[in-house]
């Protein structure tokens, strides 16, 4: 058996991040209730959570993926458990591996968005407008849970307005719906990535 054939039988399970605000109180009744949805949604369709590792959205979608039995995975942006408890007064239940980065707000959103494959937006501040900034740059699929408050009910306007064509983005309100679509992007994009490289490999170039 090839090496790609392995790596299409033996595929890493895609990676979904939940960008959020981490003060609700701007956000719909229901969004927090959405959120942890989106989080048992992620683990039903075989993928794993990333958040900030921070409270309100992003708890909540961690919450509900633990609640599922699924992996969480936390980018947090103090340098330790200790200042990530401390120092920023950020939560450390509901994640099966921290990752401590010391990069401060802004660095954390970077590296949390590069690490996924896709980017789920729930309500939203400033911070959630850097990650989806970030991750539209990046050409990733972004998932827009509509109805939440927030950032996440002003995009469709920004993104029309910065001119810039629609990015690889979905809107739903439905939790259920919006992880199916955002997968089925992910997943034909891998597709297109395995048979490149078939090409690649027929023609002797890798």
């Amino acid at each position: 058996m090839s090496k790609l054939s392995n790596a299409q039988k033996y595929h890493l399970k895609y990676k979904i991040a939940v960008s959020g605000a981490a003060e609700s109180g701007n956000c719909s009744d229901y969004a927090l209730e959405k959120a942890r949805e989106i989080g048992k949604e992620i683990v039903k369709q075989g993928a794993v959570l990333v958040t900030g590792a921070t409270t309100g959205i992003p708890y909540w979608a961690a919450k509900g993926t633990k609640e599922e039995g699924g992996i969480s995975i936390g980018v947090s942006p103090a340098a330790s458990e200790r200042d990530h408890v401390k120092k920023y007064r950020l939560p450390i239940d509901y994640f099966d591996i921290m990752i401590y980065t010391g990069f401060e707000y802004s660095g954390r959103n970077l590296l949390m968005t590069r690490a996924a494959d896709a980017v789920i937006v729930i309500c939203g501040r400033m911070g959630t407008l850097n990650e989806f900034t970030i991750a539209f740059e990046d050409h990733k699929a972004i998932g827009v849970l509509l109805g939440t408050g927030g950032t996440a009910d002003m995009l469709r306007e920004i993104v029309a307005r910065a001119h810039r064509g629609p990015g690889k983005i979905v809107y739903d309100d439905n939790p259920k719906k919006l992880v199916e679509r955002l997968l089925k992007i992910i997943k034909k994009e891998k597709m297109a990535d395995v048979v490149k490289q078939r090409i690649l490999a027929r023609q002797g170039k890798i």
